[in-house]
């Protein structure tokens, strides 16, 4: 790897840290992901999250496992690999290193600053609102769809979350299927299956979830997590592409860029 002795450790392994990693990986840094023990990522088969509850996951050229210890993620990094280790707490992790990271990235999406700090390496990157570079991290990137989504930030936040998901093909909070009530999630279908409106696709509890209009899954909860009333477990997709269900978006390989970018510049400017 071109930047073997640059190991990166990126809080979050959902769909958009995803594309984060893809960017980073593809262009020769380690990275090392950190997740939780039951990650509650809704694009699957697009997340490198996905390794924690089923081992490994293949998505186009990448390839996340899952690591048991930080000396077999340790391990994994030496051959190029992407290790997925479970661990809500950097720290903990970082202190258990051979070598200190040379950048974090929060990628947890939070739309908070849950723990990250300035002095926890040489560049922390914060993902979306939540971030102040300058105080929470060094620099933040722009997540919200539109002109300045994956944009560098020195200096400032990110644009205010919204609260409303990102039109799609004219769709915008309606094609987000939040739970109901608390329970455990059952699904009928699954992600790239395609259903038409009305269709019941599961359920969360005794409560069904119906399809609002017609399209393909785009995404679903892992079946079987404890979930309260109100968070997103599902994407209906009206475009009905079924390829880009299984494909890193645009949306995520243009926050990877800024990412990238960010990268980039800190390492010039050490020179």
């Amino acid at each position: 790897m071109l930047f073997a002795d640059k190991l990166i450790v990126v809080r979050g392994g959902g769909d958009l840290g995803t594309g984060v990693i893809c960017r980073l990986h593809r262009a020769g840094f380690p990275v090392l992901v950190l997740e939780l023990a039951r990650p509650l990522v809704v694009r699957r088969r697009v997340a490198l999250a996905t390794a924690v509850l089923e081992g490994s996951i293949q998505i186009e050229d990448l390839e996340g496992r899952r690591a048991e210890s930080v000396a077999e993620a340790q391990a994994m990094l030496a051959r190029e690999e992407i290790p997925v280790l479970v661990s809500p707490h950097f720290d903990s992790i970082a202190a258990q290193l051979d070598s200190a990271p040379h950048a974090v990235i929060d990628a947890r999406l939070a739309k908070r600053n849950i723990d990250t700090r300035m002095d926890q390496a040489p560049l922390v990157i914060g993902l979306g609102p939540g971030f102040v570079a300058g105080v929470d991290c060094h620099v933040v990137i722009e997540t919200m769809r539109g002109h300045s989504l994956g944009r560098v930030i020195w200096q400032g936040g990110a644009l205010p979350n919204s609260g409303t998901p990102g039109i799609v093909a004219g769709k915008g909070a309606e094609r987000v299927l939040r739970a109901p009530t608390d329970g455990i999630t059952v699904w009928q279908v699954d992600i790239g299956d395609r259903v038409q409106e009305g269709q019941e696709l599961g359920s969360v509890g005794d409560s069904p979830l119906v399809t609002p209009f017609a399209g393909v899954v785009r995404g679903l909860i892992a079946p079987g997590t404890s979930v309260r009333k109100g968070l997103k477990i599902g994407d209906i997709d009206a475009r009905a592409d079924r390829e880009a269900c299984f494909t890193i978006s645009d949306k995520a390989l243009a926050i990877g860029g800024g990412v990238l970018e960010a990268m980039l510049t800190h390492l010039n400017r050490m020179t």
